[in-house]
């Protein structure tokens, strides 16, 4: 069976755009990207999954992590983010992503963004792993929200970019080691082909695959396993960030309560009310994310509960209210006063630092390719990302895959005729419902926080499975075209998992409970490998 793609289609019969550059993804980088491209002089398309709020930026809620606060510089950040990815970081990538920081803080104020201030200067948050206060942070707890503001109004202000909204991309076109653009579904439903002559994706993380999850349900990893089908080299597939506070509260659905809240000062509490981190670091609730939820995950099973508490009831009532408004809101909708009662919480899986190799300006070995934002790997993150450097990164990253994008010759007309799998598909039952379901707690149990070789291995045996009866499924429904994406990225993650003999950063087993000299390497994949 083919990996090329998921999708039939003649292509002769299905409607086209014509623009230069085409991103997928409304987020921040690939907004970023989009401006980028459209500043240098091409026509840009932007394609939205859903709407420009469903993204991970949107929902962001720490803020940016940037060295411009006084005493503060370039070099503390960086020895804080090569402290916090467990020695897995690409050095060049860190000192280069973070020395630019400043100028992207700087483009944002130029163009409107309103970030919380003290006094005539910046206000600075501290989250987990930092030495510094460096996080700048808009309304409290909304930055996502006011990245979003500001980037959407430049982008729909802009005339050489166009947004699609509620349009799905299913396939790369792509033939011969090069991409001419995208095969997507419009918000009619019907198939539409975007071919440009350079492509950006920006489509985001992998939550959306774990049972547990901060991410909405967009980021089901779609411009990975495009890529991957495409031919483009995966890295560090097994790095997966559990945030260690998600608001726990059996039917609600999972919210973020940001690490900058303890970053203000709340403590962990297991549900015997003591206060437990200084017993598993030395940084008590501000070690680095890993260390936080396998903590968690330690007193969950040593009080037999199913969360531990987050508390603030000892920080001024004012100061939490007016620092976390958003948390405070959703936690009221629960029937929570977070300055009076106690959050109950537990990890959830949160970012993907693998994702889509590239250099550093987005591109991939696939021609004509470029990846930015959390879909890519970089290497900046290492085995665990230092807090708040994500945002960072998809304004860096997204500028100059946009920047590179632009420029490249006519690559003339796409090669292909029709596209599909080799394999004709088949009418089968398949309740994607539940199959989503099963996935999702198939990578919750097995490929979480705490793993196993056995575990992993029957994971991967259940996902092969799982797959291949997908992917005979003749549906050309919406869901049936995530699920496959959904899958297609587990059981890469889970192969890089198994592989990966040691504990490091995230990526923590109960059978290599060691880090190991020998795996201090980046894992590279393409999707030939683990089938």
């Amino acid at each position: 069976m083919s990996d090329g793609y998921i999708v039939e289609a003649d292509l002769r019969r299905v409607p086209a755009l014509w623009p230069e550059v085409v991103i997928v993804g409304g987020g921040v980088a690939g907004l970023s990207a989009a401006l980028a491209a459209a500043d240098a002089g091409a026509q840009a398309a932007v394609l939205v999954k859903q709407s420009m709020t469903d993204s991970n930026t949107f929902h962001a809620q720490g803020g940016i992590a940037v060295a411009v606060a006084p005493g503060d510089s370039v070099g503390k950040h960086v020895e804080d983010t090569l402290a916090a990815g467990a020695d897995l970081c690409r050095e060049e990538a860190v000192r280069s992503i973070i020395a630019d920081g400043p100028e992207r803080l700087h483009d944002l104020l130029e163009w409107g963004a309103i970030f919380d201030r003290d006094g005539a200067g910046l206000a600075f948050g501290r989250e987990g792993a930092h030495s510094f206060r460096r996080i700048v942070h808009a309304a409290g707890d909304q930055t996502g929200r006011e990245l979003v503001r500001v980037l959407q109004a430049r982008v729909e202000a802009h005339p050489r970019v166009s947004v699609l909204q509620n349009t799905f991309s299913v396939d790369l076109l792509h033939s011969g080691g090069a991409v001419w653009g995208v095969l997507a579904v419009d918000a009619s439903g019907g198939l539409l082909a975007v071919y440009a002559r350079a492509t950006v994706l920006a489509t985001g993380g992998v939550g959306a695959v774990y049972r547990e999850s901060t991410n909405p349900e967009v980021a089901s990893g779609d411009g990975i396993a495009m890529a991957a089908r495409a031919g483009a080299l995966l890295e560090d597939l097994e790095f997966v960030q559990f945030h260690p506070t998600t608001l726990y509260m059996a039917g609600v659905k999972r919210h973020l309560i940001s690490e900058a809240v303890r970053g203000e000062g709340a403590y962990l509490l297991n549900t015997r009310r003591e206060r437990f981190m200084g017993a598993y670091h030395s940084l008590n609730e501000l070690a680095p994310r890993d260390i936080v939820s396998r903590a968690i995950l330690s007193e969950m099973s040593r009080t037999n509960s199913p969360h531990v508490y987050l508390d603030l009831r000892h920080i001024q009532p004012q100061r939490v209210l007016s620092r976390f408004p958003g948390i405070a809101a959703t936690c009221s909708n629960y029937g929570l006063d977070i300055t009076k009662d106690l959050v109950p919480v537990r990890p959830a899986a949160h970012y993907f630092m693998g994702g889509i190799r590239t250099d550093m300006e987005g591109r991939t070995n696939v021609e004509r390719l470029f990846a930015c934002g959390e879909c890519a790997c970089t290497g900046l993150h290492g085995a665990n990302r230092l807090a708040s450097n994500s945002l960072l990164e998809g304004l860096v990253m997204g500028r100059r895959a946009g920047l590179a994008a632009v420029g490249l010759s006519d690559p003339g007309r796409f090669p292909l005729k029709s596209i599909g799998p080799d394999e004709r598909p088949v009418d089968i039952e398949l309740d994607v419902a539940d199959m989503a379901a099963s996935l999702r707690s198939l990578m919750w149990r097995q490929v979480g926080i705490i793993r196993s070789g056995d575990e992993l291995a029957s994971a991967l045996r259940a996902l092969h499975y799982w797959r291949r009866y997908v992917l005979r499924c003749r549906s050309a429904e919406r869901g049936v075209f995530v699920l496959r994406n959904m899958l297609t990225v587990a059981v890469l993650m889970s192969a890089a998992a198994f592989q990966r003999g040691e504990s490091r950063g995230a990526h923590y087993r109960t059978d290599f409970p060691n880090a190991l000299d020998e795996w201090r390497i980046h894992q590279t994949f393409a999707l030939k490998d683990v089938l």
